[in-house]
């Protein structure tokens, strides 16, 4: 499997707290731009959640068949599986995960032609690092909302970048 796993150094005080409520949520990022998919996986990480990160949307299927995810977080123009093709194999599979697509150029013809595709969120490229930590905790509320209840943590350590665009 081509999906990095990356290992968080200095664990949030939230992070404890929310492991001792409920287990962290677990999100994929996938981007081809390595510097992209790093600060991204580093943002999300120092936010309490468990972040595994693939270089392209076939790395990123290979870790969507092996293991389970809260989020996805994916760029469109990739290598091998860009966002749309990821998208309508999930929804193939019948895969119920929510998708924030963050991308320099959203492919509306696409969503357009097969609603069914339409990502829970859309992030244009550039973004802030509090843009995409407000979006993934948005859409996981609405998941959760759409699930029934399940305990939030309170507290939420921001990165040391803020405002940083990505």
């Amino acid at each position: 499997m081509n999906a990095n796993r990356i290992s968080q150094t200095e664990e949030p005080i939230c992070a404890s707290i929310q492991t001792q409520t409920n287990s962290p949520r677990r999100i994929l990022v996938v981007d081809d731009d390595i510097s992209i998919r790093q600060l991204n996986t580093q943002v999300l990480i120092h936010s309490g959640y468990e972040v595994d990160g693939a270089e392209d949307g076939a790395a990123a299927w290979d870790a969507l068949s092996a293991d389970s995810y809260d989020l996805l977080i994916t760029d469109h123009n990739m290598p091998k599986v860009s966002g749309v093709e990821l998208l309508e194999r999930l929804r193939a599979a019948q895969m119920a995960l929510p998708v924030i697509m963050a991308t320099g150029a959203l492919p509306k013809q696409e969503f357009t032609q097969q609603p069914r595709l339409q990502p829970a969120a859309t992030l244009l490229k550039p973004y802030t690092t509090e843009e995409l930590l407000g979006t993934v905790r948005e859409v996981l509320r609405a998941t959760d909302d759409a699930r029934g209840p399940i305990a939030q943590p309170d507290c939420e350590r921001q990165p040391s970048a803020d405002g940083l665009r990505v």
